[in-house]
């Protein structure tokens, strides 16, 4: 048995192809996210990646619906999100599969 903390990982993600990691594999990529309210995320899509969020706590705004605790959000490949906290938030969110460098801005 290992153990990991969670402060050790980087923005949050501590399954996936990169390091430092809890678990190293392509198949999937878990993170567990914080945010303050307000905060947002660039517009970005996938091109490979089933992008999969799970709201546990908070509210959040993606493509100008609004999200709440226990909502499930599946975003497919190549498509675009524009991400915004409206309250402070956790959310875990499940990439697969797992894709190194598969985030785009919009307009790449």
């Amino acid at each position: 048995m290992e153990a990991f903390k969670y402060e050790d990982m980087i923005r949050g993600w501590f399954v996936g192809g990169f390091t430092p990691t809890a678990h190293k594999t392509v198949g999937c990529e878990v993170g567990v996210k914080n945010y303050k309210a307000g905060e947002k995320e660039d517009a970005h899509y996938h091109k490979v990646a089933t992008e999969i969020t799970m709201i546990l706590k908070g509210s959040v705004k993606m493509n100008d619906k609004e999200y709440h605790e226990g909502d499930i959000i599946v975003v497919s490949p190549g498509e675009i999100v524009r991400f915004e906290t409206l309250t402070e938030v956790t959310n875990v969110v499940i990439k697969t599969p797992g894709a190194l460098d598969d985030k785009y801005l919009e307009g790449e």
